[in-house]
Parts: structure tokens; sequence; C-alpha cells
């Protein structure tokens, strides 16, 4: 894994994605470019990382034994979206919730949670079963969706009725009506597990509408709506559906992805941290024993960043080995304090670095990213390298 090096550093690159910019592999590519101008002994780790959103399938794809299998799906508008699987020899699937349900399929006039589905997700899941998938993981993040998994359900085999008998819309406004199920799960005893770090409930103020309705285009109406909606559908969920757990509205991780992270709870699925299954993936831990420097990164380095998420995985990993953490975000907003306590050494932003919100920083780290990082990357080298 690791070189062998004498004098040069050895430096573990593993970021995350830089959301609408960068993907994780070009992140960790750029920075590793602007290092190797000033510091070209050192020995550079690349080990781009994601959680279950959007790159967790790319990631993956490097890191595992793994056919790719091309899959037709829609997008959360149900128009035609290409999507994809990946298949080991030991009959695991992998998805990705992002290729079929993700925000950054609409445009921001398109986004309203009251009307998108996760139809293709369904579409998704049952191509992993017709392969002969044995376990399905799915990725869970980046969602344009707040129908708690109903349209998946639909695509499965399940589909919500309304007081007459007839399929409801799609969309999570339209569960407002739900008064039935009809039909079952085609599954074929696969097992199914849902990759998130999010531990937000289906329901409530912690729920997926109230937290991250708004993200998607909701407003106040808009998530008082949904929120009352989700919790009709989870109330003809347990009462319809063989093996749903009670209490599904309050399950951690039922609220992940618009509310799929229930549905498939609703299944008999389990939840799992999807940047913990990337990080064994990939040989995160062992890396890090060798590693005299971690470099990792997101687009926005705030709040939530401390929890659950990729910076905050590898900063607490590295802190535990005594072994300097550096982020590089899009922006940062974190205080250095409690970036401290979670294993940061020292974070760096893009809008800083191209002149702060002031200096039009903003406009050029969204229009210039890979060069910002580059420029970072070389910072870097000339601070720590030997």
């Amino acid at each position: 894994m690791w070189a062998a090096t004498l004098l040069g550093m050895r430096v573990l690159l593993c970021p995350d994605k830089f959301a609408g910019t960068l993907a994780a592999p070009e992140v960790a590519a750029a920075v590793a470019d602007g290092w190797r101008a000033v510091a070209d002994g050192d020995d550079l780790l690349i080990r781009p990382l994601a959680d279950g959103g959007p790159g967790f399938l790319d990631v993956l794809a490097d890191a595992l034994d793994v056919r790719r299998v091309p899959v037709p799906t829609v997008d959360p508008l149900g128009r035609p979206a290409p999507g994809e699987i990946l298949l080991t020899r030991d009959a695991t699937a992998y998805l990705e919730s992002a290729q079929a349900c993700g925000l950054h399929l609409l445009g921001p006039d398109e986004r309203d949670p009251k009307a998108t589905t996760s139809y293709g997700l369904g579409l998704l899941v049952a191509a992993a079963v017709e392969h002969g998938a044995r376990t399905v993981v799915i990725g869970l993040g980046g969602s344009a969706t707040n129908d708690g998994g109903a349209g998946m359900l639909t695509a499965l085999g399940v589909t919500p009725l309304d007081e007459a008998g007839l399929a409801l819309p799609y969309g999570g406004a339209a569960l407002a009506a739900v008064a039935a199920l009809d039909g079952a799960p085609r599954l074929r005893d696969a097992r199914l597990v849902a990759a998130t770090d999010v531990d937000n409930p289906l329901l409530g103020l912690h729920g997926a509408s109230n937290v991250f309705g708004p993200q998607k285009g909701a407003d106040r109406a808009d998530v008082l709506l949904l929120d009352a909606a989700l919790e009709r559908f989870v109330a003809v969920l347990e009462r319809d559906l063989p093996g749903c757990p009670p209490s599904l509205g309050a399950l951690p991780g039922g609220g992940a992805a618009g509310g799929l992270g229930a549905a498939i709870l609703a299944l008999g699925g389990r939840c799992e941290s999807g940047i913990g299954l990337v990080t064994r993936a990939i040989g995160l831990d062992t890396a890090l024993d060798g590693a005299d420097l971690v470099i990792t990164g997101e687009g926005s380095f705030d709040h939530q960043s401390l929890r659950g998420k990729v910076v905050a995985g590898v900063a607490g990993a590295a802190r535990d080995r005594g072994v300097p953490c550096v982020v590089l975000a899009g922006q940062v907003s974190t205080g250095r304090r409690e970036a401290a306590a979670a294993g940061v050494t020292d974070a760096y932003s893009l809008v800083e670095h191209f002149g702060g919100e002031a200096g039009g920083g903003l406009a050029e780290a969204l229009a210039r990213p890979a060069d910002g990082l580059r420029e970072l990357g070389a910072r870097l080298a000339r601070q720590w390298s030997r």
C-alpha cells in the first residue's frame, strides 16, 4: 500500500466530493498535483471517499472486484435516466439512490418534494434482484424526494392506494390520502441494507420533512403537509406490510433520503454506516496507520460535517492515531475549537483562498475549484513536507 520511503512524507489523500463541482477522485487528483509540484519525493496515497450519497458507487468500483451493470431508470420526475448496479461474486449488489432520486438531476425550478418520486430507485433494486443479488446495499443521500420510499415500494410491487382503492399519484403529498397497500414486495428473499450516516427519524421535528425538506424546495406549509402525509403512510405500512417494525416513524435512519431509510426498514432491511462501509472497502484503517499527514475535505465544512460525515470520520480516526489532519473545503464555517475537538489540525477554504466573499471568492471557488485545490495542495506541501 505504502511505498518504501526514507525521507519523504507519507500523505494520505481521502476527500469526499465537492458537491456540484468535483467528484472525490477529482478533488484528490487536484490536491496531489499541487503537492507533487512542490515535493515530488513524498509518497501520496489517494483514497477518495464517499458516504451513501453521490459518488458512492464510483469509490466502491475502484476498491472492490465488481462487475458494473448499466440499468436504465427514471429521475425524480419520471424522466429516463441512466443508472447502474455493482455486482460482486458473492451475490452482493451496490446501488446509489442519487442516480435515480438525486437533487442534482433537477433544475432549481423543478425541486418540489411534494411531487418527486423514488420510483427509479425501485427499478434499480428490482434489477439487482433479477441479476441474482442476495444482499442489496443502497447508498442513501443527496435525494430530491420526500415520499417515504413509496415510489420505490411501488416499483417493487407494493402499491399505495386511496380510500377508493385507486393507486396514488407519485410524490410525498399524495400520501396524505393513503388508505391501504396492494401487492407484496418482489425481492426473492434478498436482504436490503441502507448505507447512510444520517440518523434522523422519518417523522417529527428532526425528521425527513423538517430537516431536509427545505433543501429540496419545501416551504413551511409543505413541510407540515409532508410530515403529516408520512405519518399516515407509516400507520398504513405498520398495519399492512408484513414484517414492518413497530414505531417505524421514530427509528434512527428512517429519515435518510426523504424516508427511503424507513422504507428499507419496513421491508426488513437494516441501516449501516455508509462511510464505515466505504472505509472498510478501501482499507482506510491500514492507510491511516502508516500516514504522516492526512488531507480530507468536502464542499462545505460546517456544523453538519461533524455529525457522521466523511470529514468527521477521517479526522477522528487520524486524531486517535496522533496523525495531523488537514481539511480542504469550498467554504469553512466550523469554529477552530470545534474542529480541533473533532481531530482537525487546520482547515482551508477555497472561498478565502480566492479572496473571500467580498473579493468574489465564492464565484471563483465555484468556477475554478480544481485550480484552487492544486494551489492549496502546493501550499500544504511547502508547509508540511520534509
